[in-house]
């Protein structure tokens, strides 16, 4: 290749760079990922965490194109992508398998040995295949340009990811007729859309699914063409018959959400590396070029909705047929020619239209010259556009009709009405005092919440955690695109700091009044610190919005790691282990190890996440409680997640034995493999604790233990004293239960688990409600929420 410019060259090498690099970080990562596989072979979606923060889960790396799984927050496409390669930006996907069915984690792509690329879902069902079985396919392999191909043992190609487009072209990609570009549903959604970009004969079109009459943009014709053989061939510097910058970086074409037809290119900008973009449809269509959607009138480049009045171009006529009525829309009409009837005046128009229950609309044309008119009548709502009526490029004009349900004016309907009305009136007077008083008592809240506003934002400025803007924010996690989890309070979002700091970000899903339980969280954690608790790093209190920043955890949460079937995803005996002793730790110094007594009251595997050695830390504290060190229990309102939860919860007099009880389930969930409460498992196994039980009685507790890792069965002596410790934790009588510092002592062999334990794990006994309101030690008290709502991913 023969560079002709120095500036082509300065291009090209810092391409060569930023792939080079790209190679570098997988090497560095110790992975090794091919462009070639050959069957048999199969893939499971699983997290990897060590490649682009478990986003994308490799199969084949050819250059900047991956090919394998590619996830959001719940679901999956099997997919190739455009990978930048120092990994600034997201990976862009350039041609999907399963847009409209994405899979779970769990799922699997075969290659199987007769020749068929198959992608099933977690639970075995066939989600898409390439129909090759009986081919002799010899290889599937990523080329260098991103096309997806099965060769047969001639090397000749037997199926291609280029035979079928989804919604983005790459350079070296035609589009032939019969394919076409079909845009995303949405920026968040995948799935097929409204538009979609043809090759029709010798010209592109793009028009509104599913009717290829509506078309609003084209025909546009190729500037090569070849009869018999028509595509609109994509190069550097052109999609025929559009003309593109020439550049040497990473590039591709798009049809978006919206229906515009974009260029890419991976540049260098303002200091950092972006993606620049351009349109390919503004110098070719006005400004009412784009559908306004479905009842949508356009005019002078505006979209608005219909008036049934307000309007000069609108008027209700009430022409009865079956309950309906038309709108008149003077002067619009659509941009396509649909079927119209040879001849037809104004009233025989609106009248058939009327009559025929798959009318939806009706367009009515009149010749200037003549008068004659002619009427199409259309079976779904289009977009409507103004056209003047003295345009001289057009002979005729045009009113578009569209039906409309007529109001009921029968007296039947009228008595109701006059029925409705005195009701009305009356239960109106008798409502107005409720509502006077209601109003007062909202007015005086009010304006108490604005006092309390003003005390909290003084204490914002105490606190000493970093500060962020909800605009700095934004940034560093690129506009919360990478969703990591949400609960019930809110998206937890991946993002980085200038100095690559990997952080998750905590959102609230609700607006208003500051937050209290937030600067509980944000003012108490200040005073907490802890190996085993999620280290929060900053907050922001801005406006309505409200965050909290913590350190990322890379593998995510335990749940995915203790109830997955997946060999490649089973944790070993010892790192049970050391989970259990973590989470120990951390509840230790949560109940006797600060200056404050927390109890959490939401331990569960969801809210235990482990970093890239698998330690663990305790996150969300949205539940818990603050009591003072005095105190040994404390009256509350019932939280937690069924199936964790105490019970002497019933009685809503608690201690922190709450927390000892579900910390028992998670050992018992991660000693198992299976969840508290499986409804998959036959009737009589659904519940685990029950389980447990008849297992204890039958001497066969062993019998309970994962057998998915077969160390769980190397050291029989310490996992029964586990299964025991669990067992010891979960006793029905709170008062029965060790202390979360005992259970660190039994779990690092300076004590013994209890004998003589009750295996009937329902028989409860609620702690005695404190009657001596004198001594500090009975005193129940009530305090605000310790870690709010926000606090840590879940």
């Amino acid at each position: 290749m023969v560079i002709g410019r120095k500036t082509d060259f300065v291009e090209a090498f810092l391409i060569t760079l930023l792939i080079s690099a790209s190679s570098l970080l997988i090497t560095a990562q110790n992975i090794t990922y091919p462009s070639v596989a050959y069957p048999p072979n199969s893939w499971s979606n699983i997290p990897n965490l060590s490649f682009n923060s478990g986003r994308v889960r490799p199969i084949l790396i050819t250059g900047i194109f991956v090919c394998g799984f590619h996830c959001g927050v719940h679901d999956c496409l099997f997919a190739v992508s455009i990978f930048p390669a120092n990994y600034t930006l997201s990976p862009r996907v350039v041609w999907s398998a399963n847009r409209n069915n994405p899979v779970e984690n769990g799922a699997s792509l075969q290659l199987s040995e007769n020749g068929d690329l198959m992608l099933q879902d977690a639970d075995g069902s066939p989600i898409w295949n390439t129909k090759t079985s009986g081919k002799f396919v010899s290889r599937l392999e990523l080329t260098g340009q991103g096309n997806l191909v099965l060769y047969d043992r001639n090397n000749k190609t037997v199926w291609q990811s280029f035979d079928h487009p989804t919604d983005t072209l790459v350079p070296g990609q035609a589009l032939v007729s019969g394919q076409k570009l079909t845009a995303d549903l949405s920026i968040s959604n995948s799935s097929s859309g409204l538009y979609s970009l043809a090759l029709v004969n010798d010209s592109l079109i793009a028009f509104v699914e599913p009717d290829a009459q509506q078309v609003y943009f084209g025909p546009l014709r190729l500037k090569t063409y070849e009869p018999g053989q028509p595509k609109a061939l994509y190069l550097n510097g052109s999609f025929d018959p559009f003309v593109l910058p020439s550049t040497s970086s990473l590039q591709f074409i798009k049809l978006e959400s919206d229906g515009y037809l974009m260029a890419y290119a991976y540049q260098f900008s303002e200091s950092r590396w972006t993606w620049t973009v351009s349109d390919l449809f503004s110098n070719y269509i006005g400004p009412c070029g784009f559908p306004c959607g479905e009842y949508g009138l356009c005019s002078d480049g505006n979209c608005t909705c219909p008036r049934a009045g307000g309007n000069d171009s609108t008027q209700v006529y009430h022409d009865k047929g079956d309950s309906y009525s038309l709108l008149e829309l003077k002067d619009f009409d659509i941009n396509f020619s649909p079927h119209f009837e040879s001849s037809a005046n104004r009233k025989q128009c609106k009248d058939a239209c009327l009559k025929n229950c798959s009318c939806k609309a009706a367009i009515y044309r009149e010749q200037k010259i003549n008068s004659s008119g002619h009427c199409s009548l259309l079976p779904r709502i289009y977009a409507f556009e103004r056209y003047d009526e003295n345009d001289s490029t057009r002979g005729y004009k045009s009113i578009a009709y569209i039906k409309v349900q007529s109001p009921t004016t029968s007296g039947g309907a009228r008595r109701r009405r006059i029925i409705v009305l005195v009701l009305g009136s009356t239960l109106g007077v008798i409502l107005l005092i409720p509502i006077v008083v209601v109003g007062m008592f909202f007015l005086q809240r009010n304006n108490r919440n604005s006092k309390d506003d003003r005390e909290e934002y003084e204490k914002l400025e105490r606190i000493r955690f970093t500060r962020f803007s909800y605009h700095n924010l934004g940034a560093v996690t690129d506009n919360f695109s990478v969703k990591l989890g949400e609960g019930g309070f809110g998206s937890v979002y991946y993002g980085s700091l200038p100095d690559s700091t990997k952080i998750a970000v905590k959102r609230l899903d609700r607006t208003g009044h500051i937050d209290k339980s937030f600067l509980a969280e944000a003012e108490t954690l200040r005073s907490v610190n802890h190996v085993n608790l999620v280290n929060l790093i900053g907050f922001c209190a801005e406006d309505s919005h409200r965050l909290l920043v913590y350190e990322y955890m890379q593998n995510g949460s335990l749940d995915r790691w203790i109830f997955s079937r997946n060999q490649e995803s089973t944790l070993t005996w010892k790192l049970r282990q050391s989970i259990i002793l973590d989470v120990a730790k951390g509840l230790a110094y949560l109940h006797d190890g600060c200056n404050l007594k927390i109890l959490h009251l939401d331990i569960k595997p969801q809210n235990i996440l482990l970093d890239e050695n698998f330690k663990a830390c305790l996150a969300d504290f949205g539940l818990s409680k603050l009591i003072g060190v005095d105190q040994n229990q404390v009256l509350t309102t019932m939280r937690g997640t069924p199936g964790y939860m105490a019970p002497e919860w019933s009685s809503a007099t608690i201690t922190e034995k709450v927390d000892v009880y579900s910390f028992g389930i998670v050992v018992l969930e991660i000693l198992c493999g299976r969840r508290n409460v499986d409804r998959c498992q036959p009737e009589g196994e659904m519940h685990l604790l029950n389980v447990f039980k008849k297992k204890a009685e039958e001497g066969k507790l062993m019998e309970l233990v994962d057998k998915i890792s077969e160390e769980m069965d190397s050291d029989g002596a310490e996992i029964m004293k586990m299964v025991r410790l669990a067992a010891w934790c979960l006793q029905a009588d709170y008062s029965r239960r060790p202390s979360m510092p005992i259970v660190v002592k039994v779990l690092e062999g300076d004590l013994d688990v209890e004998e003589n334990l009750n295996f009937d794990f329902s028989n409860m006994q609620a702690p005695p409600i404190a009657r001596n309101a004198a001594a500090p030690s009975n005193r129940v008290t009530s305090t605000s929420l310790l870690p709010s709502i926000l606090s840590g991913p879940r």
